[in-house]
């Protein structure tokens, strides 16, 4: 930028404060429209491509005392020398170029430009994330990275809890092998480095998501699996200690404790699914199963069971509890 355009720019204005305005007060400002008009963030808008450039060089002379005071009497100077009746309008050395002459004695012929990558000031180069790209300058974009792509696969159930690897063809017939984690959810995402589209700094990724297929038995629950389990009437009745399943593909002993009533769940700590972060727990659902077929003994046998707690009526609250 030439040293007379000091005299046309207002770079007050251009970072919108006042003239008296704080250093912090001009930093604060100069934050805002970098970020709002940075090429970056404007791809292919020449109007906030030249925004930028103006602020730039307003934030570059304010942000220096020097340079913001001697901007300031040249302003001045600039005001007093084509004001009304002033020489305003005429031609020859007394009006623009006597002060080509006059800047060029103080400055050397233009004025300090922004340094940094992408034109901005080094303590800003980590406004965008790292100098814009890093590599840079001016207002040419890095070069970019390809495109990631997308692919969605489906694993069983068992595949998710001790993980697998699913084998994805492409269109070109060229096969990709995923390795999918132990322990991922339905509906999370993998990704393959490098295995997306090409482009001049290196390829993209390939963000797969994963579907798990239901199990019959097995319901997942965060880190924890659930299980329903039946028991008789007499092990809920009097407790018991039953063998139940596990995603392990062994059993495990649990306690049901006398007077379980249907529906209530008991936690195995450490059984449920293991993780690289987290180990879930087995949380077992206790189903009390009613006989549909009774032999002659087993129906006296409840019949006497029936007698002998007459007393016991589970309904007995349930019209207190009815009353509106």
């Amino acid at each position: 930028m030439a040293s007379q355009d000091w005299v046309e720019k207002d770079f007050y204005a251009i970072l919108g404060v006042a003239k008296d305005a704080s250093d912090a007060d001009i930093k604060k400002a100069y934050r805002k429209l970098a970020r709002e008009h940075h090429p970056d963030t404007n791809s292919g808008n020449a109007a906030a491509e030249k925004k930028f450039k103006d602020i730039s060089e307003a934030y570059s002379v304010l942000s220096n005392p020097e340079d913001r005071q001697q901007y300031d009497a040249i302003r001045a100077m600039g005001g007093a020398r084509f004001a009304p009746g002033a020489g305003a309008g005429r031609g020859g050395a007394g009006a623009n170029g006597g002060f080509e002459d006059l800047f060029g004695g103080l400055f050397g012929g233009g004025a300090r430009q922004p340094s940094g990558a992408g034109g901005i000031p080094p303590e800003f180069a980590d406004l965008f994330g790292g100098g814009f790209g890093g590599g840079q300058t001016g207002f040419q974009r890095a070069p970019q990275k390809g495109s990631d792509r997308t692919a969605t696969t489906s694993i069983s159930f068992a595949g998710s809890i001790k993980g697998t690897t699913v084998s994805l063809r492409e269109s070109n017939g060229h096969v990709i092998d995923v390795k999918i984690p132990a322990g991922i959810k339905d509906g999370q995402k993998v990704r393959q480095r490098g295995k997306g589209n090409v482009g001049p700094a290196g390829n993209g990724d390939l963000i797969i998501t994963v579907n798990v297929k239901p199990h019959e038995f097995f319901q997942r629950d965060g880190d924890n699996i659930r299980i329903h389990v039946p028991v008789t009437f007499a092990e809920a009745a009097l407790g018991a200690t039953i063998d139940v399943p596990t995603i392990d593909g062994d059993t495990v002993k649990v306690r049901v404790p006398a007077g379980t009533p249907s529906g209530r769940t008991l936690r195995v700590k450490g059984r449920g699914v293991k993780t690289s972060k987290a180990t879930g727990d087995l949380l077992v659902t206790i189903d009390v199963a009613v006989p549909q077929n009774l032999n002659k003994e087993a129906e006296e046998a409840v019949k006497a069971f029936a007698a002998a707690t007459t007393d016991a009526n589970p309904r007995h609250d349930l019209a207190a509890k009815a009353r509106l």
